[in-house]
């Protein structure tokens, strides 16, 4: 018998796609929603809606339903401090988490083992949906030039560079110059802000992998529908993941979409190129 589950709710559809595959394999869950990241009106009244600073109350709820297995999927913006509401236990993880506040990687490494100190097992979203692990090779017919693939080179070295200061997943680049490095606004807003400095002339691409020592059971790359489209809007050629190294929510649907727009979404081996 499968363990009891809780899904931690960020924003996009990846959580909803786990609480469906949940429901259609029989398998025992609560969905907990993060305030301020789901929606409201969302379709269905969640177990709980939580705040990422009530320590105490979550993990005790936790343990009045039982629980053994957590999985977070979704976004989920970083908070400033008076965001949090800190219970007790939650400033006392705060004060032991010290600096490492200040980057995404140590915080989420630090609430992992805080989260399994107290007994729960952290597992991954991939281990429940088995076709959104990014694969190797195009999605669909378009393909990345050569020009494509030096600069998926550029930003694969660039991206090595920046997730080593814990900054972020994605850059822009564009004839192998970097147009913009995604930091605290995340990949649509990086996207966004690269519409209007990207020559209209000339390709570009969104390069989206992990950082060196990635937690891959929380922070994987994600991409979407809504990436191809606004990566569209951008002007940009097309977008490269790591192959095995980003998710990829509706597949088929992201598949679709590129080639109606004429995008590329290719899963790169970091020593393929």
């Amino acid at each position: 018998m499968a363990r009891k589950l809780a899904i931690v709710a960020g924003g996009g559809s990846l959580p909803w796609l786990l609480r469906e595959s949940c429901e259609l394999s029989g398998r025992e869950y609560i969905f907990l929603a993060v305030e301020g990241e789901v929606r409201s009106d969302c379709p269905f009244l969640p177990d709980k809606w939580i705040r990422l600073g009530q320590w105490g109350a979550n993990l005790d709820f936790l343990r009045s339903k039982q629980i053994n297995e957590i999985v977070f999927a979704g976004t989920i913006k970083k908070p400033n401090i008076k965001e949090l509401q800190l219970d007790s236990r939650g400033a006392a993880f705060m004060t032991r988490l010290g600096f490492s506040w200040l980057g995404a990687n140590s915080i989420l490494s630090a609430v992992l083992k805080e989260i399994e100190s107290e007994g729960f097992t952290v597992i991954s979203p991939e281990s429940l949906l088995n076709d959104i692990l990014s694969k190797e090779g195009a999605y669909g017919k378009v393909l990345p030039s050569k020009e494509d693939m030096r600069d998926i080179e550029r930003g694969i070295s660039v991206i090595k560079k920046i997730g080593e200061l814990d900054i972020g997943q994605a850059v822009v680049i564009q004839d192998g110059i970097v147009i913009g490095v995604e930091a605290i606004e995340g990949t649509d807003g990086l996207l966004r802000r690269c519409k209007f400095l990207l020559d209209a002339k000339t390709s570009g691409v969104l390069v989206k992998f992990p950082k060196p020592d990635q937690e891959r059971r929380i922070d994987l790359p994600t991409i979407g529908v809504k990436t191809i489209e606004i990566a569209y809007e951008a002007g940009l050629k097309g977008i490269a993941i790591e192959a095995g190294g980003a998710l990829v929510i509706n597949p088929k649907y992201v598949t679709r979409v590129a080639d109606e727009l004429g995008l590329f979404v290719f899963g790169v081996k970091r020593k393929t190129i």
